[in-house]
């Protein structure tokens, strides 16, 4: 473990801190590191930007990838103020940071109304039986897209 874990994880807690007490969103923060600096720190904008993707671990790595010119975060470790929600997860495993260190857990998070125990729940159902129903549409279509991709010579794979 990084010996300025701590320190980091500190400064991820005290921005989730000032974010709850300044009403721009939830109480959420993160930072990113490579190489001991952090490059990247962002929080819970949801509410503040109308934009329910705008969670810290998200808002973070945006502006990580930003700021070294790449889409993965190679080499870099993610803190936390708390467990990530499936959506951050993806986001998380999608940058493929080399480590992911948290404070609070899901269950705190719960406690408080932030509770996704609902979207693993939805998760594990068949698309069609979920709260938000989801429709399959000109699935004669759907490999194009694919075929496009796999036919392009000059992509890059992530």
């Amino acid at each position: 473990m990084n010996p300025n874990a701590e320190r980091f994880m500190s400064r991820a807690l005290e921005l989730a801190a000032a974010n709850a007490a300044s009403g721009h969103g939830g109480p959420f923060g993160a930072v990113i590191v490579r190489d001991d600096d952090i490059i990247a720190e962002g929080v819970n904008l949801v509410t503040s930007t109308n934009d329910p993707t705008a969670h810290a671990e998200v808002v973070a790595i945006r502006r990580a990838c930003a700021a070294i010119g790449e889409f993965q975060l190679t080499g870099c470790e993610l803190y936390t103020s708390c467990e990530p929600c499936p959506m951050c997860l993806g986001a998380i495993y999608w940058a493929r940071p080399a480590a992911i260190y948290y404070a609070g857990t899901h269950k705190d998070a719960a406690a408080v109304g932030f509770d996704d125990s609902f979207i693993y729940q939805q998760t594990r159902m068949k698309p069609q039986e979920r709260a938000i129903p989801m429709v399959r549409l000109l699935e004669e279509l759907a490999n194009q897209p694919f075929r496009a991709w796999c036919d392009n010579q000059n992509r890059v794979p992530y």
